[in-house]
């Protein structure tokens, strides 16, 4: 059982930059499949970034050139680097771990980006 803790959420200005973590209670493995989903009010969740086992990442149009994913396998950690936010970013971020077929979550980090 693998259980996630996100943190580094908060409020910050348009423009402003914000890092998420994402610390896993077990270990995480090289071939876990490591992401970040966000979900706004009265919108379906929806994935913002991945990080696959051979270290390749795939982003969401919304964020390409703003956030940057990364992991630190001895650190069981993964994290969000975010720049240049928009308000439209607001919503909850949720760490999501894949492994064997079986999803993971985080209970969520708030991102406040007023307008």
């Amino acid at each position: 059982q693998v259980q996630l803790v996100e943190s580094g959420g908060g409020l910050v200005q348009a423009g402003g930059s914000l890092t998420l973590s994402c610390a896993a209670s077990g270990s995480i493995y090289s071939f876990d499949v490591m992401g970040w989903y966000r979900q706004a009010p009265g919108k379906q969740r929806e994935l913002v970034a991945k990080i696959m086992t051979s270290g390749s990442t795939y982003y969401a149009d919304s964020g390409k050139g703003r956030f940057t994913i990364s992991r630190d396998n001895a650190k069981n950690t993964v994290y969000l680097q975010m720049n240049s936010l928009k308000p439209e970013d607001t919503a909850v971020y949720y760490c999501n771990l894949l492994r064997d077929r079986r999803d993971y979550w985080g209970q969520g980090t708030q991102v406040t980006v007023p307008s």
